[in-house]
C-alpha cells in the first residue's frame, strides 16, 4: 500500500502557471490535483481523453464547449475528450479540483 498526501507532490510546470500536482499516473489513468487561487484560471485547452473533475474545495466556473456551470464541493463534472474546457476561480477562496483522465493520455493537451 502506498499512502501519500497532496503536499508530498511537487507542483508540475504547466502552461496555465497554476499549482498542478500529478498524484497518480499509470498506463491506465492519471489523477491531477489543481489549486486555483482567487482570480486564477486555466487557459482553454483540449484534452485528448475523457476527463472527470471532482471539486474538493471552493467554488468556481467550469466551461466545457459552449456550456458554463458553477460548481462547489462534492460536485463531479464529466468532460468529453477533445472539447475545449477550463476552470475559473472567481470566488474569494481557493478552488481545489481533482482531475481524473481516463485512460491516461498518450497525446499532449492542446492549449488554445
Amino acid at each position: 500500500m502506498k499512502v501519500s498526501q497532496v503536499k508530498d507532490f511537487e507542483s508540475a510546470k504547466n502552461p496555465h502557471n497554476v499549482d498542478s500536482r500529478i498524484l497518480y499516473s499509470t498506463d491506465k489513468a492519471m489523477v491531477v490535483h489543481i489549486l486555483l487561487k482567487p482570480g486564477e484560471s486555466l487557459r482553454r485547452h483540449i484534452t485528448p481523453v475523457d476527463v472527470a473533475f471532482y471539486v474538493l474545495e471552493g467554488r468556481g466556473t467550469i466551461e466545457i464547449g459552449e456550456e458554463k456551470a458553477e460548481a462547489g464541493p462534492d460536485t463531479i463534472i464529466e468532460s468529453p475528450a477533445r472539447i475545449p474546457h477550463r476552470w475559473i476561480n472567481n470566488g474569494p477562496g481557493v478552488l481545489r479540483v481533482l482531475v481524473m483522465k481516463l485512460p491516461r493520455p498518450t497525446e499532449n493537451t492542446v492549449v488554445l
